[in-house]
């Protein structure tokens, strides 16, 4: 599944030039810019999976160093720095990895959260 059949592929762009430096990534940010906290909870959880590269149900380090690339495919890597910033701010539960209620955690203050 691409994620412009979720997401508005301009957005996406916006996003993906906005933090093209490396070490400029903010998770936050980029997840406000593509319009993923106005997504339902189902487009919200078709996006984990995207990210979810080996389907494990989890999205571990090697595959958050690549998530921009979920975006599209001309993404750029994150650095090693940004991706243990973005692991430990989204990993809620310590076990290493986000898993989708990790993921949906980011996402506090949507109307479809409970925690």
């Amino acid at each position: 599944m691409a994620m412009n059949s979720i997401l508005n592929a301009d957005n996406i762009k916006k996003a993906l030039d906005a933090f093209a430096v490396a070490d400029s990534f903010d998770h936050k940010s980029f997840f406000d810019m593509i319009g993923l906290k106005n997504k339902s909870p189902d487009d919200v959880k078709k996006v984990f999976t995207v990210l979810d590269a080996d389907n494990s149900g989890y999205i571990e380090e090697e595959e958050l160093k690549f998530v921009l690339k979920g975006f599209a495919k001309d993404g750029r890597d994150l650095t090693d720095k940004e991706t243990k910033i973005f692991l430990h701010a989204a990993d809620k539960d310590g076990d290493g990895k986000i898993g989708c209620r990790d993921y949906f955690l980011e996402f506090e203050g949507s109307p479809f959260l409970t925690p």
